[in-house]
């Protein structure tokens, strides 16, 4: 039942108590020819259409949060979109990574999510992100590259299909950064795995090369100067690829590659964003003048003006990848429905739970604040755009804090709108407020919806 006026308490779980709306979405996006349906979905036609007319980018939700995806699956399903979602090399690998998945697990996880929004599973471009042995680099380099060879061949084995290969981070004894020939050459050596490991399937493939960014999960400091690539470089990029590849004899893998990552001018810190300049003149797009099947991809477009996101796709960025945004949306709605629940009950904010658990662990936040005082290192574990705090929300702590702070929010007999309006937007309660399930989950959805619109901009579809 809808509400009209007030969230209420009593209505099933939207991820996993309602049925499908699928049918009901329209899943559409006007393609070059005409109508491109569902069906018709893969990433290299997406990738034909942003460089034919530069009016298209896939979005590309680089997160492992049930909630991130249950809404960015949710958003896709409204507006018939396409969605690509990835897993990076530190997240998952064969031996579980930070969060305890392996590739096949990663899916099926995935795909239970989307099961229960009304997605079709088999619609998701599931994406393995700098793929190389970044996670091994303290050991020599064949032996991180040999893990990397069976982490990669355990991603495609498990059904993923857009592959980047990064080789970029030396390893024991190596420059921290190596050159375009030595990360081509591992590249190669990757992609070769991944060719073994599909067999017959190996069509299915798709590879990324090139790498413009901060390690996978960073975000830049204060003070590093945001350089955009070089076309010369990038060029050298290519060819040193395209070349490691024949010498490898894997040429039909070459025509699969379909993506360049490349800085195009943007980066977020932990209190600031690098905003991309659309005044800027493109010198990027006329390299890719002699590779017709390929585009550039993305990283770190987080919190970026909703302007920039057409006119990144318009300069051939095909891919837009974000993260840290979603998982910052997620805890700007978990710290208002805590502000609202002490308004009701008096209870403790939450933040009061996740400060113990940072402190207690410092690892994933320490060396991202050095410069900062106590207090400002304090503000920017819960507020900073790095948003180091997404790596706690699976602590058992702080699950059972958020599962009792919904269960007395959604248990609130009456949520006036003036208290709601006080820490979510009016579009956002009204999303809330017109769906079915618990006011809380309604929420925290809306929230991270709202983060995510700006990236689903193309065609008809705005949900």
């Amino acid at each position: 039942m809808r509400r009209s006026a007030t969230l209420g308490p009593n209505a099933d779980d939207p991820v996993v108590g309602r049925k499908s709306v699928a049918g009901g979405a329209r899943h559409h996006l006007l393609s070059m020819g005409g109508m491109m349906t569902f069906r018709d979905f893969d990433l290299a036609e997406g990738i034909r259409r942003n460089r034919a007319a530069g009016d298209f980018a896939f979005a590309s939700i680089c997160s492992a949060h049930p909630d991130v995806l249950a809404a960015a699956l949710d958003h896709a399903r409204d507006g018939g979109w396409p969605i690509v979602v990835e897993a990076t090399s530190n997240q998952v690998n064969q031996f579980g990574g930070y969060t305890g998945m392996k590739p096949a697990d990663f899916i099926a996880f995935v795909a239970t999510i989307a099961e229960a929004a009304g997605y079709p599973a088999g619609k998701i471009v599931f994406g393995g992100d700098h793929l190389g042995p970044q996670a091994w680099r303290s050991r020599p380099a064949d032996e991180a590259m040999a893990l990397a060879e069976t982490m990669v061949r355990s991603y495609v084995e498990a059904g993923f299909t857009k592959i980047h290969l990064d080789c970029s981070e030396g390893c024991r004894g190596e420059p921290a950064q190596l050159d375009d020939a030595v990360v081509a050459e591992r590249a190669a050596r990757l992609a070769r795995a991944c060719e073994a490991a599909a067999g017959q399937g190996a069509a299915k493939l798709r590879y990324v090369v090139g790498t413009e960014v901060p390690p996978p999960g960073g975000a830049r400091g204060a003070h590093a100067p945001i350089v955009p690539t070089d076309p010369d470089r990038a060029l050298g990029t290519i060819e040193a690829h395209r070349r490691a590849f024949e010498r490898e004899g894997l040429g039909a893998a070459w025509s699969r590659v379909c993506a360049l990552v490349v800085q195009p001018g943007l980066e977020f810190g932990p209190a600031h964003v690098d905003h991309f300049d659309t005044a800027r003149p493109d010198r990027l797009s006329p390299v890719l003048e002699a590779f017709p099947t390929l585009a550039f991809e993305a990283h770190s477009t987080d919190y970026q003006k909703a302007a920039v996101y057409p006119d990144l796709a318009r300069r051939h960025f095909a891919v837009l990848k974000v993260g840290p945004a979603l998982t910052h949306a997620y805890r700007e709605a978990i710290y208002g429905l805590s502000h609202i629940d002490g308004w009701l009950t008096g209870s403790t904010h939450v933040s009061a739970v996740m400060e113990d658990l940072m402190l207690a662990e410092p690892r994933s936040w320490s060396g991202h604040y050095d410069e900062a005082d106590a207090a400002t290192a304090k503000v920017m574990r819960h507020f900073g755009y790095a948003d180091r705090i997404r790596y706690y929300w699976a602590k058992p702590a702080a699950l059972e804090a958020v599962a009792a702070l919904t269960a007395r929010f959604d248990a609130a007999q009456s949520l006036p709108r003036p208290m709601l309006e006080q820490y979510f937007t009016a579009e956002e309660v009204d999303r809330a407020l017109g769906r079915d399930g618990p006011p809380s989950a309604n929420l925290v959805r809306a929230r991270i919806r709202s983060a995510l619109k700006p990236y689903f901009w193309a065609g008809e579809a705005d949900a």
